[in-house]
């Protein structure tokens, strides 16, 4: 298990920020971490990463509690957070220079080379980071996380502000490097997650709604059901709604109807059924699978 997260609470004085959540991430997944502003994600990472303590539980990196051993941790992680702290006055080498410094890496020169060709920061190698625009920041902050080659990374917001190409790029590295290292994301692109993302886990008011494939949770009884059918015939569609469970019909064109049932309610035998019984040839029916934005909404509502 490369993340374990087990029981924790946050506190900010009477407020309570983080509500006995629970989660793991295994080696090697992309998971993206998900909520409204205000849910918790920023002060679940704070505490995965070691930069501030839980009120209770505990957090695991490869084994190792990150309060106990938060040295260690903290040189298992790379961490991106969501403002991108970085030197606006020095060049990009100098400044990944510094970093790998600190960690004190060997062949320090190649290193940086190498996460310098990686994140794609050759064309403006020669600018200082004050004078780059916020997608070349965001490769900056992505070289620094990565360039001690990290078991675990963390990325907040790693595509905030930047435009869709910039975003495209981004997120192809992300996936890139989740080839070999177990990487947290939080984002709230719900495309970008349903892109790169083995698994999401759903955070709403401090504590986890969701934990699952994102395909699974766009299939899931999550609220009411929508199935798309197809007649030989056009029908009536107040007949549609005085099916059983049925609860909205909307008249789609060339005899498609969309129908809307009761939340767990399989209403497809229904139709088979109505159609039997009308001398109907049901050409095509198919479950609408809901998108990860509506599943989002519906439990963080």
């Amino acid at each position: 298990m490369s993340i374990e997260v087990q029981n924790i609470t946050k506190l900010y004085g009477k407020q309570k920020a983080l509500d006995q959540v629970s989660f793991t991430v295994e080696t090697g997944q992309i998971v993206g971490f998900i909520g409204p502003n205000g849910a918790g994600k920023t002060t679940a990472i704070r505490i995965i990463t070691g930069n501030i303590p839980p009120t209770s539980g505990m957090a695991k990196v490869e084994g190792l509690d990150v309060n106990e051993h938060d040295l260690k941790v903290k040189k298992m992680i790379g961490y991106l957070p969501e403002d991108n702290p970085l030197y606006d006055d020095l060049y990009i080498r100098e400044y990944l220079n510094y970093v790998a410094g600190i960690y004190k890496i060997k062949n320090k020169k190649n290193r940086v080379d190498e996460v310098i060709e990686l994140t794609g920061l050759t064309k403006e190698i020669k600018k200082q980071i004050g004078a780059l625009s916020k997608g070349y920041r965001q490769r900056v902050g992505l070289a620094q996380a990565i360039i001690h080659d990290p078991k675990v990374l963390i990325l907040d917001e790693p595509t905030s502000g930047l435009d869709p190409n910039q975003i495209i790029e981004i997120r192809n590295l992300i996936s890139l490097l989740g080839k070999k290292k177990t990487v947290i994301l939080t984002t709230h692109i719900m495309q970008e997650v349903e892109a790169i993302c083995d698994r999401v886990v759903i955070i709403n008011n401090g504590k986890i709604v969701a934990d699952d494939k994102a395909s699974q949770l766009s299939t899931s009884d999550t609220d009411n059901l929508t199935v798309i059918v197809e007649f030989d015939k056009k029908v009536n569609a107040s007949e549609l709604k005085g099916i059983e469970d049925v609860i909205k019909v909307v008249t789609l064109k060339n005899k498609k109807y969309l129908l809307q049932s009761k939340s767990g309610n399989d209403i497809r035998p229904k139709l088979f059924h109505y159609a039997v019984k009308n001398d109907l040839t049901v050409l095509s029916m198919n479950q609408k699978a809901k998108s990860l934005e509506e599943v989002f909404q519906e439990l963080t509502k």
